[in-house]
């Protein structure tokens, strides 16, 4: 078992509104140790970031670079911590998503939790394969920079470690 949430997968919600975390990431979480399911809106997507302890690390990471008496701080204190939420996973490893969280991400009928290491994120089905694509494309483009590059290749007679 792998302590990253990777891959990606879809589940409907049921008429109750909540909907199975994948097993592979329930055990992560469950190996976390973090009670229920921290969940905030991500910043900049129509999606939920979502974890445990180690999302939760990481925003304090963030927090850590700035004064806590700073603009900054405050703004992503408020966005990260504020605005956020500790679902409940019942014992059949299903949450029920709040109507602000599923407003945020435009989610409907079902979700696809999509693993992105330390945490995952929640996103409407159809809005995650478009955002896939821009990163498909936006990958190709990186890669034709890079392998436009020439490596870099230590002169003749020099010691490599």
């Amino acid at each position: 078992m792998t302590d990253r949430f990777v891959s990606n997968f879809t589940n409907r919600l049921d008429a109750k509104g909540r909907v199975s975390i994948p097993a592979s990431f329930r055990a992560i979480l469950a190996k976390d140790g973090y009670e229920g399911l921290y969940v905030h809106r991500a910043i900049d997507l129509p999606a939920l970031d979502a974890g445990g302890h180690a999302l939760r690390a990481t925003i304090d990471d963030i927090l850590a670079r700035f004064s806590p008496f700073s603009d900054e701080w405050e703004l992503l204190s408020t966005a990260l911590n504020g605005a956020s939420e500790v679902l409940k996973v019942d014992p059949e490893g299903r949450i029920m998503l709040s109507e602000a969280l599923r407003t945020h991400a435009g989610i409907g009928e079902a979700v696809t939790f999509v693993g992105l290491g330390h945490k995952f994120q929640i996103w409407d089905p159809e809005r995650f394969q478009a955002h896939l694509e821009t990163a498909r494309t936006r990958l190709r483009d990186v890669k034709r920079v890079l392998g436009s590059q020439p490596l870099s290749v230590p002169p003749a007679g020099t010691a490599t470690s």
